[in-house]
């Protein structure tokens, strides 16, 4: 049977350490931190997908080093909804605890095998997966995420930043706030307002630090800025919730998403009624085949796509559906080498569009340089 998986090969990849970290409100972004699933038929197409972690990634090595990737071998690709089943469904069985494979480690394999897979399926289709998931556009807006909190760095680090990425052309920028008091988080983002200029588009990202009562002042000090959203403002214990009420006391549109662990919680967000963009990772849980039932859920309820991170992935999906709003860019190779280097191929950034390639599946040609550069060989 030509279809059946009867490779994989799975490599950690990190960047380098980094000097001066790079902040959100609370904890340190690693400059890369991925695992990738490369599938091979027996046909030899090949396919490939990432799993994107915030944590240690030795669990999911883990997983692979005691037999999971067996599991894919004489599977067949073109059923990614029995594959990702198969794979999801181990978080609830007795195997996954004798076996040490734990939750979210479960998790995030899934979403890299589910993307490896449709990639497989859109080069033996012959067809981009935007197409091949509804075909809306060829392209989608994106933003650069900038504006990290770094020790040392001060506001006229910060300017030059800003004004240097504005001169790079891009025309969206993501801001990050909740490290310091509201009036020093303020005074920064209105110096990123005042550098590009009222036409370009500002966002402004919590990562889920404040207090409702903070994020509600917060809110009415940030409006004169007109920021497109308000990403993650609340904390992670009650912030569905509070998020409700939060829209409640402030027409800034609301986002959130990228800290689930399921498409059932990004849908529970919807349900509250309280966010205008949701932010899922399909690297991070969920794969192209739930990220394809969330994005049809947000066209539903009048809710933007506008996935985190990994931007030459989730392009694929944002143009597949007139629900698509943004995708994330990280500009600077010192945050996140990957973007810079990982393909030979690129989809184009420029003057604010992301324009996808017209080639089978992802589109995207792994660097063989950058995998022996940031990666190891796992499997």
């Amino acid at each position: 049977m030509p279809n059946k998986i009867t490779h994989l090969d799975v490599f950690l990849l990190k960047g380098p350490k980094d000097e001066r970290p790079h902040w959100v409100s609370n904890f340190i972004v690693p400059t890369a931190n991925e695992i990738l699933v490369r599938l091979t038929t027996a046909d030899g197409v090949e396919g490939f997908g990432l799993a994107t972690s915030y944590t240690d990634a030795t669990p999911i090595v883990n997983c692979f080093k005691s037999g999971i990737g067996e599991r894919l071998i004489g599977a067949n690709p073109l059923a990614p909804e029995r594959i990702y089943e198969d794979f999801f469904s181990l978080t609830s069985q007795r195997v996954a605890h004798e076996k040490g494979w734990g939750k979210e480690a479960l998790i995030r394999i899934s979403a890299a095998v589910d993307v490896a897979c449709w990639d497989i399926i859109g080069k033996m289709a012959g067809l981009p997966l935007y197409q091949l998931f509804g075909g809306y556009r060829d392209h989608v807006p994106y933003y650069v995420t900038c504006a990290y909190y770094r020790d040392g760095k001060d506001l006229a680090e910060l300017k030059d930043e800003i004004t240097e990425l504005k001169e790079q052309g891009h025309r969206g920028f993501k801001g990050k706030v909740g490290g310091l008091g509201l009036a020093e988080d303020m005074e920064r983002m209105e110096l990123v307002r005042d550098v590009i200029g009222d036409e370009a588009s500002l966002m402004v990202d919590v990562n889920r630090a404040w207090s409702l009562d903070t994020a509600i002042e917060a809110a009415n000090v940030l409006a004169p800025l007109k920021p497109a959203w308000l990403e993650e403002p609340l904390r992670w214990a009650d912030d569905r919730r509070e998020l409700k009420l939060l829209a409640q006391q402030t027409t800034i549109p609301l986002s959130a998403g990228e800290s689930e662990l399921t498409s059932y919680g990004c849908r529970s967000l919807l349900e509250e009624h309280a966010i205008q963009i949701l932010q899922f990772d399909v690297t991070m849980f969920g794969g192209f085949t739930e990220g394809r039932k969330m994005a049809a859920l947000c066209e539903l309820n009048h809710v933007k796509v506008t996935p985190h991170h990994d931007c030459f992935i989730h392009a694929q999906l944002v143009a597949s559906t007139p629900a698509g709003g943004y995708v994330e860019a990280f500009t600077n190779p010192e945050r996140d080498p990957l973007q810079a280097e990982l393909y030979e191929n690129p989809p184009e950034l420029s003057n604010g569009m992301l324009t996808l390639n017209d080639t089978p599946g992802l589109g995207l040609t792994l660097n063989e340089d950058t995998l022996a550069k940031y990666g190891t060989k796992v499997l």
